[in-house]
């Protein structure tokens, strides 16, 4: 009996990730220097940690709300005003599994068989199979490095059709840290508006910005009707393990997030809702202290990353957000693949090819500076033989 035949043909059709390839391979690998993963490399505040032991201890073991805490949505509807000034009612936001949940619900919520959704690309690793596991068509939309690889409005024009539903808005950007400013948003707008489109603004890194101001797009008013948030505590409080994320948007498309949400995940985990709670509160109450001493870690590093990849001659991009960098290899005559592939056996450096995020990234790998200054030192080092072997 052949089992593959029992998968289903659309999954079976989707690759699986071209991140975490890389990192497997540097994990069984003495002495190598991971740049692969996206993760904060600090630790998760001892005040956040602790509450959520102490709602261990405690007991507080229980099902929560379909929808997250009233608790902690209020804290969530505070924060989004406070911080982007975006006003929601704790009705218009669910709690969920992780931001990657919170995508996967948005999609499976609106798609309907056939339906497109249009990403810009290069982009996150799960959008794509997210709207193809949904029943969608996904569209790419290809920025460019010349272009600071930021979404242009003719982009868009050009790649709607009568089939189109949504786009997908990832600002501050993984891979490329790409940033788009609010006057850049605003170029989007009646395009749009024009063609009827709901938007998805994944802002997971919204914390994670340099040089600039983050702006939602859902703060336009005629964007923000038709707009779904969707962030998380991953990156701006180092709680990946905590997996903890939510949704913010119109009622009608939240409350169909949440019928999925209950049949299948059910709600968040108890602990991390109270340690999520705990991580808003410090941070509205100090002045967002410890977001920002992370900030200004990543900002380093960013700046030192930049300085370095222009020196080796990997001519590169600036990234305004997030903590990646996406450093163009043509220079080295090889495809992105085997370009990170030979990195890591003869240089035991594990970056990620750019192709992972799609064929718009072919000629570039993605760097993250989520990393020691003297790990990203080494790795530097080890890139620069490997480049100056291979020009």
């Amino acid at each position: 009996m052949n089992m593959e035949e029992f998968v289903a043909k659309h999954v079976a059709a989707v690759p699986p990730s071209g991140i975490r390839k890389f990192f497997d391979i540097a994990s069984e690998m003495k002495d190598a220097i991971s740049l692969g993963v996206g993760e904060p490399d600090f630790i998760t505040p001892w005040n956040i940690r602790e509450t959520a032991i102490f709602s261990l201890e405690h007991g507080s073991t229980h099902y929560t709300s379909n929808w997250g805490t009233p608790q902690l949505r209020r804290e969530i509807v505070k924060y989004l005003d406070t911080r982007y000034g975006l006003s929601y009612d704790p009705d218009n936001v669910v709690v969920t599994v992780g931001a990657s949940e919170a995508l996967d619900l948005a999609f499976r919520a609106i798609i309907n068989p056939g339906d497109e959704v249009l990403i810009p690309a290069p982009s996150y690793v799960s959008y794509m199979p997210g709207v193809r596991f949904a029943g969608g068509v996904a569209v790419g939309m290809d920025t460019c490095e010349e272009e600071g690889f930021k979404l242009k409005a003719q982009s868009i024009e050009k790649a709607v059709t009568s089939k189109t539903k949504a786009i997908v808005i990832p600002y501050p950007n993984n891979p490329t840290g790409a940033a788009m400013t609010k006057e850049e948003l605003s170029e989007l707008r009646e395009v749009i508006v024009k063609n009827d489109l709901l938007v998805i603004s994944d802002e997971i890194y919204s914390e994670l910005i340099y040089g600039i101001k983050h702006d939602s797009i859902a703060s336009f008013p005629d964007i923000y009707p038709r707009c779904v948030v969707i962030n998380g505590f991953s990156k701006a409080f180092a709680m990946t393990g905590f997996r903890l994320g939510y949704a913010a948007g119109p009622g009608a498309i939240i409350s169909a997030m949440v019928k999925i949400h209950q049949y299948s995940m059910l709600c968040a985990p108890t602990m991390s809702q109270a340690a999520g709670l705990e991580a808003l509160r410090h941070e509205m109450s100090t002045g967002f202290a410890q977001v920002e001493k992370m900030r200004k870690s990543y900002d380093r590093r960013r700046q030192f990353v930049y300085r370095s990849f222009n020196e080796i001659g990997l001519s590169c991009f600036e990234p305004r957000g997030a903590f990646y960098i996406f450093p163009n290899i043509l220079r080295c005559g090889m495809p992105s693949e085997e370009f990170c592939n030979r990195l890591i056996h003869e240089k035991k450096v594990a970056c990620v090819p750019g192709t992972a995020f799609g064929d718009a990234g072919e000629g570039y790998m993605r760097c993250s500076y989520a990393s020691s200054i003297e790990n990203l030192k080494e790795a530097l080092k080890r890139i620069k033989e490997f480049v100056d072997e291979n020009s």
